[in-house]
Order: C-alpha cells, then structure tokens, then sequence
C-alpha cells in the first residue's frame, strides 16, 4: 500500500542550513497569526487565519539541515464537517543537498484524497510551501563563505 499523503517537492540555490533556518522561521512564509515558538523540539505554535482555519503543532523533530517534523495535535476547520480533520496529522520537510543547493520535499502525512479538506489544503499547502516558502529561500541572502 503506497501512502497518498500530499507531498510536493522543490529545489532551491540555498545550503540545506539555510533552508532550514527559513523553514523554522514560519513567520517569514504563513500569513496569518502565528503564536508560540516555531524553533525548539517539544514547543507548540498555533497557527489561525481568520475565522478559517485554526491549528496547533508540536515540533517533534529537528534535525539541522535535514528534517522538520510537526505533530497536529489541535485543529478547527471551519469548512469542512470534520472540523478536527487534522488533528493526529504529521507534517514534515526533509532536506537534501541537491546540485550546490537543496531540495525540499513537504509531506503532510494524513492529508490523503479521501479526506473532505483535500482538495483546498493541498492547493493552500501548495501556495505557502512551493510558493511563500520558496520565494522566501530564493530571495534569502546567502551565508557569508567563511575564509
């Protein structure tokens, strides 16, 4: 049986360390409200844009420069009938380093075709991870080449 979580995969001209360093720095590529510290093993941050969609995440692993894993452990969608749909869902980035930069690879673990949000969560991860998250890597100044 082959998972059918929503994944989507990127490649930027920036370190695995830096595009780390963005992923942690949610404030940066969410828009919306965002509470909690989004850096440190065990925290909790709790994203709400508007009456829409409000989350909560406990970061569960941070592995520098290759992997950053969130637990749902909250959720409250208000347009979908399962409003906690969520809620129990992994959400994770691995890094590689792929020619000179990295590659990206987004998978919300639960976020399959057979859930109601499907359809309009994978377009919304869509626009801030191949979009808001990309183009915040792609216009972060690169690290300074230590002599």
């Amino acid at each position: 049986m082959t998972d059918q979580s929503f994944t989507t995969t990127f490649t930027v001209d920036r370190t695995p360390e830096e595009t780390y360093a963005t992923i942690n720095d949610v404030r940066a590529w969410w828009t919306g409200d965002i509470e909690g510290d989004t850096d440190r093993v065990g925290a909790e941050f709790t994203y709400r844009y508007a009456d829409v969609h409000r989350s909560t995440q406990r970061i569960t692993e941070l592995v520098p420069g290759r992997r950053v894993a969130w637990r749902v452990v909250e959720a409250d969608l208000s347009f979908a009938r399962d409003r906690a749909e969520w809620t129990g869902t992994e959400i994770v980035f691995e890094i590689a380093r792929h020619d000179g930069g990295s590659e990206v690879r987004f998978t919300h673990h639960g976020l399959v075709p057979e859930v109601e949000c499907f359809e309009a969560c994978s377009t919304g991860w869509t626009m801030y991870v191949d979009g808001s998250l990309r183009r915040v890597l792609s216009s972060v100044s690169p690290a300074p080449v230590q002599a």
